[in-house]
């Protein structure tokens, strides 16, 4: 069979480490992931509670417009219904945006070091992606204005971003959906949004108003705990919003990810304790990083990027025989490796670790 000669050289995704496959392949009875910036607290208990009750019902398919859901949601972020698309995850929603606006030869602008997804759907949809460099692990706004071409349909920007955890502040934002012509479209990947802290963060729902070829993503995967779920949504005009929903399957979403996303929404007081204890896992790896003289980016999601001085894959297989997965392979930034913040004792676990695989290299005596 001959596939599409498109995809023929596009590279597969590759999570984190499955936990049971570095316990089996290093003979660890415990092991520690920190590579897929999950929320190590999980979901809340009430979410727990609504998957429960739902297991009566899966002999029935899912409401395939989640009706509940999509009213829970739009009281919560104070848009109407027609304003929401859920998707299997937030991928599917950059999947589904590909398949609904891209042509082939159609222009798309991202950051070079950024989430893979959005490359990857636009390369399956034979469109062409400009790569604009990060400045300090940060987007380069005026760098991607000025790749716009006749041509270019989509950009991209994830804010925080993945993988450095670096934010663009509201005005720089602003300024930027300002200059962008009104005919393409800026996705504003919002998945770690409920983490930040940062009071020049903007909120992209209250931008939407403004900018009608604006669409937000967000995610229940993270902060939420539902990442075995996957449930993610995204919102924009209603225009945008119908398009987008042609081209999506019926069905996508699961009647216990409906139900779970309902639950965890109504519970905002264990997102906010989560948020909380993220904040102070910050500080704890920060500290750490500055004892032992390593550099990081400035972090605002669940995940730190920190310079490890030497080949980041290198530190990467060590931590794992020492019981701990985290994520490196960033061809821009080779002796970087990404962490997802932890529980306070999980960052201790994992400091000790790298501490111990630093001095067996020679790069801390």
């Amino acid at each position: 069979m001959n596939p599409k000669p498109n995809i023929v050289n596009l590279p597969v995704y590759k999570p984190g480490k499955p936990i049971d496959e570095v316990k089996k392949e290093f003979g660890l009875s415990e092991v520690i992931k920190l590579a897929s910036n999950e929320n190590p607290y999980g979901a809340s208990p009430s979410a727990k509670e609504a998957i429960l009750a739902e297991l009566e019902n899966l002999y029935l398919y899912p409401d395939g417009s989640a009706v509940e859901l999509t009213s829970a949601l739009s009281s919560r972020l104070g848009v109407n219904n027609d304003n929401i698309i859920f998707g299997c995850g937030s991928d599917e929603i950059i999947a589904l945006i590909a398949r609904a606006f891209f042509l082939p030869g159609d222009e798309t602008i991202m950051a070079d070091q950024t989430f893979s997804v959005y490359k990857s759907n636009a390369d399956i949809e034979s469109a062409v992606s400009i790569e604009v460099p990060l400045v300090k692990g940060t987007h380069e706004l005026d760098g991607m204005l000025a790749r716009i071409t006749d041509r270019t349909k989509v950009i991209w920007i994830c804010n925080p971003n993945n993988p450095t955890g670096t934010i663009v502040p509201e005005e720089a934002l602003v300024s930027f959906l300002d200059a962008v012509p009104s005919n393409v479209m800026v996705v504003l990947d919002e998945a770690y949004c409920e983490y930040v802290t940062d009071l020049s963060y903007s909120n992209g729902i209250q931008l939407l108003t403004r900018y009608k070829n604006l669409v937000v993503l967000r995610t229940f995967s993270k902060i939420y705990g539902l990442a075995a779920l996957r449930i993610g949504y995204g919102v924009a005009s209603p225009e945008i919003i119908s398009l987008i929903n042609k081209v999506r399957e019926p069905f996508n979403t699961s009647r216990l990810a409906q139900a779970a996303a309902i639950a965890a929404l109504n519970d905002q007081d264990y997102v906010q304790e989560c948020r909380r204890l993220n904040s102070a896992g910050i500080v704890q790896l920060q500290g750490e990083f500055k004892r032992l003289g390593l550099e990081s980016f400035p972090a605002h999601g669940n995940f730190i990027m920190v310079d490890v001085r030497k080949p980041a894959t290198e530190v990467f297989d060590a931590l794992m025989r020492k019981g701990i997965i985290v994520r490196a392979g960033h061809q821009v930034y080779p002796t970087y490796i990404r962490v997802t913040v932890g529980s306070a004792e999980q960052n201790t676990a994992f400091i000790t670790a790298l501490e111990q695989t630093l001095i067996e290299s020679g790069v801390r005596a």
